[in-house]
């Protein structure tokens, strides 16, 4: 494939917030630790503290891997987290059924490069790729479908509870559908194989995700942690009592907020003064504070605080994170020095630094992930026709249409010149209408206004009109619109993988790992040949 790249901020599709991270903003300096280059890794390696068990660590994850046959890759990285100078590289996120969209994989290969990277770079320590899998969260509808193709393909079911303990045997509609939609052309049967083992062969979510991401990645030595795990939550049970009792992450991130509010951030999560949830089979509810008793919303279950903190101590699992203490447990139980997310997760990463802080716990460096778009050979063709740049691609449909007849039309189009003109017959008409009474100058401005207003209006029609002449060949812009931004949206954030993965096979994350640069921060444009 051939590769282009732009800036984030010419897609118009980040917000301001993250566009100032990257440009390295005052402002926002102090909501995080060192900047996402070599010399802010370089500075945190000298002064990084390592809070996790290593130990612990390793003997969760390689039983968590028993289910499967990991490849050497991962056999090493497993073995290489028992090392001090051993750090991970990671990023998360919810178990999306067959992968969800796009960017679920480009998190995921940010990760790897990063990894790779910083092994040069540092030649003397390891760095180790990891896949937080979000198997405690909850919210079931947000994983249960996928688009590919243009088709929806949903698992029809109602779950409860963490959605990494489902069990995924009634997905078996939702597996023919996905399997139908892969078609049966070149590397079609090899991804449906993956997915019919995946989600057949286990009877946990989170185990079905995890062989499903290990046959992608496992050949880079990608690690599946999945913290839903007493040993885990064991060493994390300090900082839950601590945190349920004084509500220290409700009082500094509301803090924080407020700040960031200040500065024109829009805010993405709001803590509460209780940022945990209380976890059964079947069941996660949040845990409340009133009238001197933590109740368990939705349930007859409640402690007082020596109950409470008697069931931290002999049950730590049964209390999970929510999204703001989430990112606290992730760096207290793994030896990481980047996180990387979308946009809207780097900002909120931007809201936790003073609770880190209050705990002693270092921040990670924050990495926005890599964006990518893929366009097909009939695509890129009609694109090439058009003679359309990738900056191109990201403007409305209106914007490339205008700018390409007024590119191509055999008129000018453009009424600029003759504006000018007007112009300066109106710098004369205000100089004459003030000598003769200095009260017509807004007179004088009042009808510039209204001509100019009709200039535009008669350049638009002249624009429209010319459209017309180029029917055919502007109905290639709503044909390459559709392609590559489907429901107009980003591409990354609706279509899946798979008929990517059925075209190129494994060759297609290899040329992602490839061509995509973690510390450039730049969209990729890849262009199939």
């Amino acid at each position: 494939m051939d590769s282009a790249c732009i800036n984030y901020k010419d897609t118009g599709a980040f917000s301001p917030t993250v566009i100032d991270y990257l440009e390295d903003a005052p402002a926002l300096r102090p909501f995080y630790g060192y900047r996402p280059d070599f010399n802010g890794f370089a500075e945190l390696l000298k002064s990084k503290k390592v809070v996790a068990d290593r130990k612990i660590l390793f003997e969760v994850l390689t039983e968590q891997y028993s289910h499967l046959t990991p490849l050497l890759p991962v056999q090493n990285n497993l073995s290489l987290l028992k090392k001090e100078t051993t750090y991970t590289v990671t990023t998360g996120h919810q178990l999306n059924i067959f992968a969800g969209p796009l960017y679920f994989i480009y998190k995921i290969v940010t990760a790897i490069k990063l990894a790779q990277q910083l092994k040069k770079h540092f030649p003397d320590k390891d760095f180790v790729p990891v896949y937080w899998m979000a198997s405690e969260d909850h919210d079931f509808a947000e994983i249960n479908y996928t688009n590919i193709g243009g088709k929806k393909v949903h698992w029809w079911y109602e779950a409860s509870g963490a959605t990494g303990r489902i069990n995924p045997d009634t997905m078996r509609q939702a597996i023919n559908q996905y399997k139908g939609a892969l078609g049966i052309d070149h590397h079609a049967d090899e991804l449906a194989e993956i997915v019919e083992t995946a989600y057949t062969k286990f009877d946990k979510l989170a185990d079905a995700t995890r062989y499903l991401v290990n046959a992608l990645f496992g050949q880079y030595g990608l690690i599946i942690i999945d913290a839903d795990d007493h040993r885990f939550k064991q060493s994390f049970s300090p900082i839950i009592e601590k945190d349920i009792i004084e509500q220290n992450s409700f009082k500094n991130i509301e803090a924080t907020n407020k700040l960031l509010h200040d500065l024109g951030v829009h805010i993405q999560v709001n803590p509460r003064e209780i940022n945990f949830f209380y976890l059964l089979e079947g069941l996660r509810e949040r845990i409340t504070f009133e009238h001197e008793v933590y109740k368990v919303l939705n349930t007859e279950i409640s402690f007082t605080e020596a109950e409470l903190k008697a069931e931290i101590a002999q049950y730590p699992e049964r209390f999970s994170p929510n999204v703001v203490m989430r990112p606290l447990y992730q760096e207290c139980i793994l030896p990481n020095i980047a996180y990387i997310g979308g946009g809207a997760e780097v900002v909120y990463w931007l809201e936790l630094k003073s609770n880190f802080d209050h705990y002693k716990v270092d921040f990670p460096i924050l990495i926005l992930r890599n964006s990518g778009l893929v366009i097909g050979k009939e695509t890129a063709s009609k694109i090439a026709k058009m003679d359309l740049q990738p900056a191109d691609l990201f403007k409305s449909s209106d914007a490339i249409k205008n700018d390409w007849i007024k590119k191509h039309s055999e008129h000018t189009l453009s009424l600029a010149d003759e504006w000018r003109e007007l112009t300066a017959v109106f710098e004369k008409l205000k100089l004459r209408a003030y000598k003769i009474d200095n009260t017509l100058a807004p007179s004088t401005e009042a009808v510039q206004a209204r001509l100019k207003h009709a200039i535009d209006n008669l350049e638009k029609k002249l624009i429209k009109a010319e459209k017309r002449n180029y029917h055919t060949r502007l109905e290639q812009v709503e044909h390459i619109k559709t392609d590559i931004f489907p429901k107009d949206s980003l591409q990354e954030r609706t279509e899946n993988f798979g008929l990517f993965y059925v075209k190129w096979g494994q060759g297609f994350i290899d040329e992602l790992v490839r061509v995509f640069e973690p510390l450039d921060f730049k969209f990729t444009v890849l262009t199939e040949k």
